[in-house]
């Protein structure tokens, strides 16, 4: 690959070529829509059910493991759990190895609105790749876990720093 892609004409981003700006305006989309389906479906918004999801995948995990994970900030977290703990779907208990923090872990009735919600949110995901054929969700899944391995990179990247020759 080239060192630098141009993806700009005169002085402005091709927003067609431009990959953070393709991704963000997909995730967004993508966060919009299913916040209102959750919402209006099942009273809880696309933050709760990601962190839904987390849990039933990594029972017992502390808030700061969500953040890294889902890579929201502490406040968006903080509310949700708030919410999903008012409605009964996750227990806090405190951390024996820590504790100064709580460990989270899905309730019966957090499991139950789980299962409800990954239906819905499958089906989104069918309609999302729909016309995509078998190795192309493949490649998509490859290049998108290949983003995601960048992003420590990204993130720390100072314009005032060393130049970097990497190719």
């Amino acid at each position: 690959m080239t060192k630098k892609r141009i993806t700009t004409k005169n002085n402005q981003l091709d927003l067609d070529r431009y990959v953070p700006a393709l991704v963000t305006f997909l995730a967004n989309k993508l966060s919009s829509g299913a916040s209102a389906c959750y919402r209006k479906n099942f009273d809880v918004g696309v933050v709760e059910w990601r962190l839904l999801a987390l849990l039933k995948v990594e029972q017992n995990i502390t808030a700061n493991r969500m953040c890294q994970v889902i890579g929201l900030d502490k406040a968006a977290v903080s509310r949700a759990l708030k919410l999903l703990s008012q409605r009964g779907s996750v227990n806090f208990i405190k951390d024996e190895k820590d504790g100064r923090s709580s460990l989270i872990c899905l309730t019966k009735e957090g499991e139950i609105l789980h299962d409800k919600i990954l239906h819905i949110a499958l089906e989104r995901e069918a309609l999302l790749l729909g016309g995509f054929q078998a190795e192309e969700v493949e490649v998509l899944l490859r290049l998108l876990h290949k983003l995601n391995a960048n992003i420590g990179q990204v993130n720390a990247f100072d314009p005032n720093g060393p130049v970097s020759t990497q190719d």
